[in-house]
C-alpha cells in the first residue's frame, strides 16, 4: 500500500483545505457555545464530531506539506470516528440514546481497519472500499435518523440536515475514483464546505425553531396563568398548553402536599391519583431536593402500562420552596428542547404563583359566599327586629296612648270651662303621638305587604310618598305579578322605599315614575325622577359604592340573585333599576298607570 502512486498536490488544494479547516473549527465553536448555553448533550457530541473532522483536515494539511505516509493512517481513523460521532449525535438528539459497552466495537473499527488498509493491503480499492462504504453508510444512517425525526414532529431544519447528510453520503463515494487520484480538486473540498455550512445552518435553525415553539407555548401559558380563575381551570390550562409542543403526548401535575399526581391530560390522564415509585419516585425526589428540571426515561412500571420515552419534570415553586413538579411526556426528543434550566426554573416559579393565586381565588370565593350568607342573615335579623318593634309599638305603645286619650276625654267631661282648652290640647297631642307611632310602625313593617300583597303595598307606598313630599308619583305595574317569595317581595318593597327616599333627599325632582315589569325571566323595578341627576364628579358607579342606601339595596337583592343598577339618562334625572330573577319565562307589559290623587 505504501508504494501506491498518488497524484501531486498543489497549492490550490492546500488553500481549499485551510479554508475548510477554518469553517469546520468555527462549527466546533458554535456547537460548544450551544452546549455551554443549554447543556444539551447532543450539542457537545456535535462539537466533538466537528472537532474530530477538524483534526482530520489538519492531518490532510500535514500530509500535503510533509507527505509522511503514516499520516494517512490517522486520516482514515479520524474520518471513521467523525462519521460515528455524527451518527451518535443524531441518535442522542432524536432518541436520547444511552451509551452501551457494545458500542466500543464500532469505535475500534476505524483504527483496526485503517491499520489493515494502510499497512497490509496492496489493492487500493480493496483497502479504501470498506472504509468508504463504512463512512457513507454511517453518514446516510445519520440522515435517515434526522429524517425520521422530521417526519415525527414536522421540523424543517431537521429535514434540511437530513438532506445534507444524504447528499454528503453520496459525495463520500467519489473518494476512491476522484479525490484519492488527484481529480476533482479543489472542488471536492468546496462541496464538503457546502455540506458543512448546510448542517451548521440547520443546527442553528433547530435552536431557533425549538425556542420559538417553546416560547410560544410558554407565553400563551403565562397569559392563561394570569387570569383570575379557579384552581381546576388553571390546572386544565396549564396541562393543555404543553400538548401543542412537537412530540409531547401528555402532561401531569404532581403536588408534594398530597404526594401524588393530582391531574393528567393526554397519555398522562391515567396517572391521576397515582403515587410515583421506584425510579420515578427517585427522579421526582431529586427535582424536589435540587429545584432543577430533570429528564427521565421509562416510567412504564410506575405510572401506567405503556413505556414513555421521555418525562421532563419541571419544579413548581411556592416562594423559594419546591411544592410540586410539572411532568411533560414526549415521544420524540427532550420536549422542552433548547430552553435552558434557568428559564424552566422561572416557569416553575410562575406556575407555583399561579396555583397559589388560584387557591387564593377559591378561598376568596368561599369568603365572599360566607359574607353574602352573613349579609342575608343580617337583613333577615334586621327585618325580624323591625317586625318586633312594629308589633310592640302597635300593640303596646299605641294602646297605651289610646288609653291616655280616653282618660283625657273623660276628664274633659268633668272639667271646668277654664280647664277645657288645656285638656283639648292634650287630647290633640296624644292623637298626634298615636298617628306618629302608627306611621313608624307601618314604616318598620308594612302590614299591607303581609295582608294584601306586593302590588297594593307598592301602591300605598307611592301614595304616602306623594302625600308627604308633594312630588307627583306615577306607578305602572302589571295586574298579574308572578308568585314571589316573601323575601323577594320585601326586597322590592324596601328598595322602592329607599329609592323614593333618595329622590326626596337628593334629586329636587317634581315627578317620579315607578315601573314594575316582567322581562326575560326577571322582575324589573325602575324608579326614575326628573331631578338634577348625578354630578359630573360623581358617576353612577361611584354613587353605588359610596351611598349607604344603595349599598343596602345591593345587600338585600344579592342573596336573591338580583342586581342594582344606577343610570344617568340623557333626558336628565336618575334611574334606579332593580332586577330579580323569577321562575318561568315570558314578558309582561306594565299595567295601567296609577297616579296618586
Amino acid at each position: 500500500m505504501q508504494e501506491m502512486a498518488v497524484s501531486p498536490h498543489d497549492t490550490t488544494e492546500l488553500a481549499a483545505s485551510f479554508l475548510q479547516t477554518a469553517i469546520t473549527f468555527g462549527l466546533v465553536m458554535v456547537c460548544a457555545y450551544l452546549y455551554a448555553r443549554y447543556r444539551k448533550p447532543y450539542f457537545a457530541i456535535w462539537a466533538l464530531a466537528w472537532l474530530l473532522y477538524s483534526v482530520r483536515l489538519i492531518i490532510i494539511i500535514a500530509f500535503l506539506v510533509t507527505e509522511i505516509w503514516g499520516l494517512l493512517y490517522w486520516h482514515q481513523v479520524f474520518t471513521g470516528w467523525t462519521a460515528l460521532a455524527f451518527l451518535w449525535s443524531a441518535l442522542v438528539f432524536s432518541q436520547r440514546l444511552e451509551w452501551r459497552r457494545v458500542y466500543w466495537v464500532l469505535v475500534l473499527f476505524p483504527p483496526l481497519w485503517s491499520y489493515i488498509a494502510i499497512y497490509r493491503l496492496e489493492n487500493f480499492f480493496l483497502a479504501a472500499g470498506p472504509a468508504v462504504v463504512f463512512l457513507s453508510v454511517a453518514t446516510l444512517w445519520t440522515g435517515v435518523i434526522l429524517w425520521r425525526h422530521h417526519r415525527q414532529i414536522g421540523s424543517l431544519p431537521a429535514a434540511l440536515m437530513a438532506w445534507a447528510f444524504f447528499l454528503w453520503s453520496l459525495h463520500h463515494l467519489d473518494y476512491p475514483f476522484l479525490r484519492a487520484r488527484g481529480a476533482w480538486n479543489p472542488w471536492g473540498y468546496y462541496l464538503d464546505i457546502v455540506f458543512e455550512l448546510a448542517i451548521g445552518t440547520a443546527i442553528l435553525l433547530l435552536v431557533v425553531e425549538d425556542q420559538y415553539r417553546g416560547l410560544s407555548v410558554l407565553s400563551a401559558l403565562s397569559g392563561d396563568l394570569q387570569s383570575g380563575r379557579g384552581e381546576d381551570e388553571v390546572l386544565d390550562a396549564l396541562l393543555a398548553r404543553p400538548l401543542t409542543l412537537p412530540g409531547v403526548r401528555g402532561s401531569a401535575m404532581y403536588l408534594l402536599s398530597v404526594g401524588k399526581v393530582v391531574r393528567g391530560v393526554g397519555v398522562c390522564a391515567a396517572w391521576e391519583g397515582s403515587r410515583p415509585s421506584g425510579a420515578a419516585r427517585a427522579a421526582v425526589g431529586r427535582v424536589m431536593q435540587t429545584g432543577q428540571p430533570e429528564v427521565m426515561r421509562g416510567w412504564s412500571e410506575e405510572l401506567g402500562s405503556e413505556t414513555r420515552p421521555y418525562v421532563a419534570a419541571l419544579p413548581v415553586f411556592l416562594g423559594d420552596e419546591v411544592r410540586g413538579a410539572l411532568l411533560v411526556v414526549g415521544s420524540a426528543q427532550d420536549p422542552l428542547a433548547v430552553l435552558d434550566n434557568r428559564f424552566l426554573v422561572a416557569l416553575g416559579h410562575q406556575v407555583g404563583a399561579a396555583l397559589a393565586n388560584a387557591d387564593l381565588v377559591r378561598r376568596l370565593e368561599e369568603r365572599t359566599a360566607d359574607l353574602e350568607r352573613l349579609a342575608a342573615r343580617m337583613v333577615e335579623q334586621h327585618e325580624e327586629e323591625r317586625r318586633r318593634l312594629s308589633r310592640e309599638l302597635h300593640d303596646e305603645s299605641a294602646q297605651v296612648f289610646a288609653a291616655v286619650k280616653l282618660q283625657l276625654g273623660l276628664l274633659r267631661e268633668s272639667a271646668t270651662p277654664a280647664q277645657e282648652p288645656a285638656l283639648d290640647m292634650a287630647v290633640d297631642l296624644v292623637g298626634s303621638g298615636i298617628r306618629s307611632i302608627r306611621n313608624v310602625a307601618r314604616d318598620l313593617r308594612p302590614s299591607l305587604l303581609d295582608d294584601l300583597g306586593l302590588r297594593p303595598a307598592l301602591h300605598a307606598l307611592a301614595d304616602d310618598f306623594e302625600a308627604k313630599t308633594g312630588i307627583e308619583t306615577v306607578l305602572a305595574a302589571p295586574g298579574d305579578l308572578p308568585a314571589l317569595s316573601h323575601e323577594a317581595e320585601l326586597a322590592l318593597y324596601r328598595t322602592m322605599q329607599e329609592g323614593l327616599s333618595n329622590v326626596a333627599r337628593h334629586s329636587g325632582a317634581s315627578e317620579v315614575a315607578v315601573t314594575l315589569v316582567r322581562r326575560d325571566g326577571e322582575l324589573e323595578l325602575s324608579v326614575r325622577d326628573d331631578g338634577q341627576g348625578l354630578s359630573e364628579a360623581e358617576g353612577a358607579e361611584e354613587h353605588l359604592r359610596s351611598r349607604m342606601g344603595v349599598l343596602g339595596m345591593r345587600e338585600r337583592v344579592a342573596p336573591l340573585g338580583g342586581t342594582v343598577e344606577l343610570l344617568d339618562p340623557d333626558a336628565g334625572g336618575v334611574e334606579l333599576v332593580i332586577r330579580l330573577p323569577v321562575a318561568g319565562s315570558g314578558d309582561s307589559t306594565p299595567g295601567r298607570q296609577e297616579r296618586t290623587e
